[in-house]
């Protein structure tokens, strides 16, 4: 199986970092945030092959500096035509395979991709996504009755109504073929675009990460303020 890492957009959450490196590189204890997940792939011995998509010609080539030449990683220019758009450049390399892993580059979490991969078999899925439905709050919270406080709540751990997705799939190799029927469009959203009919098909999946902690890494600030949490993250990912 191959994974692929979405590494490109503009990085308007980071500015004004992403001004200077691409998100892919923001920095975790001296190491880019794209080694993480690159070293975490590689932990699964079914993950064949790597393949980064960037703006190489842009910030996104400190990417392919890092790496150089290195074994099982390719690395494709994006064509800015969206998380559903850019996957039609990785059609050829896709030949003999039945399924891919796609991972967006700001995404920490200690996925069990082999359960995963499970699940989307299991439900005869066209793609499966990774969820959770429990969410460490960074704020405090209070408990009001009749306009009177009657306790406080730490940054509790919160259960939603509904749940997270994460930027983590399981996808058929059919999924380019549906993305191919919209590339009429400038930009195809891969969840909206393609995965929304597919729901309501009952041909999407999720993975309830349960317990596992997972982080957007959006920018430098965010990890700096979830030190504690990051640090976490990575030693779960055996990191």
């Amino acid at each position: 199986m191959k994974a692929i890492i979405l590494a490109g957009g503009k990085g308007t959450r980071g500015k004004p970092y992403t001004e200077y490196f691409p998100k892919a590189m923001t920095p975790i204890n001296g190491k880019p945030i794209v080694d993480y997940v690159v070293r975490y792939l590689k932990s699964f011995n079914f993950i064949k092959e790597i393949i980064i998509i960037s703006d190489y010609d842009g910030l996104g080539g400190q990417i392919k500096n890092y790496y150089g030449n290195q074994k099982n990683i390719k690395f494709i220019q994006d064509s800015q035509s969206g998380t559903g758009g850019d996957l039609l450049h990785i059609e050829k390399d896709l030949k003999g395979e039945s399924e891919f892993l796609l991972w967006f580059v700001d995404n920490l979490c200690a996925v069990d991709i082999k359960k995963m991969r499970s699940i989307f078999k299991e439900k005869n899925s066209s793609a499966c996504i990774a969820t959770r439905t429990k969410r460490k709050e960074e704020t405090g919270f209070a408990i009001v009755e009749d306009g009177i406080i009657k306790e406080f709540r730490e940054k509790p751990t919160m259960k939603l109504q509904l749940s997270e997705c994460l930027g983590i799939y399981m996808l058929g190799k059919e999924i380019i073929q549906k993305i191919k029927k919209k590339k009429n469009l400038k930009q195809i959203n891969l969840s909206y675009d393609i995965l929304q009919q597919l729901s309501k098909e009952n041909k999407v999946s999720a993975y309830d990460i349960a317990e596992k902690e997972w982080i957007d890494a959006e920018s430098p600030m965010v990890l700096e303020r979830n030190e504690k949490l990051v640090t976490k993250i990575i030693k779960q990912m055996g990191l």
